[in-house]
């Protein structure tokens, strides 16, 4: 449990013990990368990507309207979200390494299987509920949990690095998807974006994949008995931090996430087509690249509230732009990239923020908890998006309220106060060794 206050100054972090950036790196370098495979090949991107390039032919084909036909992503994303809890605790208590490969494996399987999707709207819905009940152990969820167990001096860059997976599936799967669908159809798309769990990231996470056995582990996330230091859940819930950080979380969800997934229907209602829209996602992609990166490096050298600020209030901007009605391929990518950016920080920032003020002893139901509001929101956002462009026939009401949504979202972030420092987890709750990382 959290003891005291850091005695350092409010931006800097303790590193004493820890072992060396290079030795981190060196040690874990075959993880990270799988992780970030694994990561872009899982349910946390690939769904954001396509689901808005499928508004189009599923309206031609059955007349679906763009909230309904944007609906499954919402009841995807509560669905997993939800289940983030447990899937974090499965991975406290069965090791990340088997949550993380079965669920890959699922969540290739139920997306693929969108492609047999019936003329019924309710089947539809079903299909995506599927994805959301087997999918969420392929997201940062699983695989944060294992590159903070190989990381503690290098952690911000390291997780940046690992969330690089989402940059490169918003690189490549809008333009994968929108291939796919004017090559061979929609139902055809799901089927080849459902193959890159299964054949791409799959076989490089069961090669690679795995936690630190305890002598592999940074000094920085134990005791000096060599227990996992950190809070219970029950103690992280009573904590106001905990709070800030989940109220944060739901503002900026709530309205990224709409924004994200309406991208393409909002440029072509500003007279960019499909193809510059893909490449404005692509730019998007380029602004969670960049965001991850230099959110990681930043984190691992000042304190994360003044980190957070002012990033998270880069899409506001964003928001501005696109309330022209003709902003232009240029202007267009640049609210692109700076909102890519922001989404890259806010990523970054749940998986630190867990590890730094909550611990490892308990990091997946943490985190499962934090990401929840993530999910929810994420899901809910597009159809409110979805939903203020049916009824007044603009984005531009949605657009304007988004900017005061990331406003109060980054300031929550400066609240937090310093990092504390953590106690090894009280005898009998911390998750017992597995198999997994004794062995592996």
């Amino acid at each position: 449990m959290a003891t005291k206050a850091d005695d350092l100054a409010t931006g800097s972090a303790p590193h004493s013990g820890a072992p060396a950036a290079r030795g981190e790196f060196a040690l874990g370098w075959k993880v990270l990368f799988a992780g970030v495979i694994g990561v872009a090949c899982g349910a946390s991107p690939i769904p954001f990507n396509v689901i808005g390039f499928t508004i189009a032919p599923l309206a031609q084909e059955f007349g679906w309207t763009t909230t309904q036909i944007l609906t499954p992503i919402t009841i995807f994303g509560v669905v997993a979200a939800l289940l983030a809890p447990v899937f974090g605790w499965l991975a406290d208590t069965y090791g990340v390494r088997r949550i993380a490969l079965w669920s890959l494996f699922g969540f290739g399987v139920t997306f693929a299987a969108l492609a047999l999707t019936p003329p019924v709207l309710w089947a539809y819905y079903l299909l995506w509920l599927l994805v959301g009940l087997v999918g969420i152990g392929s997201t940062p969820v699983t695989w944060s949990r294992a590159i903070n167990m190989w990381f503690y001096k290098s952690r911000g860059l390291a997780l940046g690095l690992l969330l690089l997976g989402t940059s490169l599936a918003a690189l490549t799967v809008p333009k994968l998807a929108v291939w796919a669908i004017e090559a061979h159809g929609w139902r055809a798309m799901f089927g080849i974006v459902g193959m890159l769990p299964l054949l791409v990231a799959l076989p490089v996470c069961i090669w690679l994949f795995r936690e630190p056995r305890p002598e592999e582990q940074p000094q920085g996330i134990k005791s000096a008995s060599g227990g996992l230091t950190g809070v219970t859940l029950g103690e992280a819930l009573r904590d106001y931090r905990f709070w800030l950080i989940w109220a944060s979380i739901l503002f900026i969800a709530l309205t990224f996430g709409g924004a994200f997934i309406n991208m393409p229907a909002m440029l072509a209602d500003r007279g960019i087509p499909a193809q510059g829209a893909a490449s404005v996602m692509g730019i998007l992609g380029l602004g969670i690249l960049s965001g991850r990166i230099i959110t990681g490096l930043l984190l691992d050298r000042f304190w994360a509230g003044f980190v957070a600020f002012p990033l998270l209030c880069l899409p506001a901007l964003s928001s501005w732009i696109l309330l022209d009605p003709a902003p232009g391929f240029t202007l267009a990518a640049l609210a692109g990239f700076l909102l890519g950016f922001a989404a890259g920080a806010e990523s970054d920032l749940i998986a630190y923020l867990t590890g730094r003020y909550f611990g490892m002893a308990h990091y997946g139901k943490i985190y499962g908890m934090l990401y929840m509001p993530f999910g929810v929101f994420s899901a809910i956002s597009p159809i409110i998006y979805s939903s203020v462009r049916d009824s007044t026939g603009s984005y531009d009401q949605i657009l304007f309220i988004a900017i005061f949504g990331y406003i109060i979202g980054g300031a929550l972030l400066m609240l937090l106060g310093r990092y504390p420092v953590l106690s090894e987890a009280p005898a009998g709750t911390a998750p017992k060794a597995t198999p997994e990382t004794e062995t592996a």
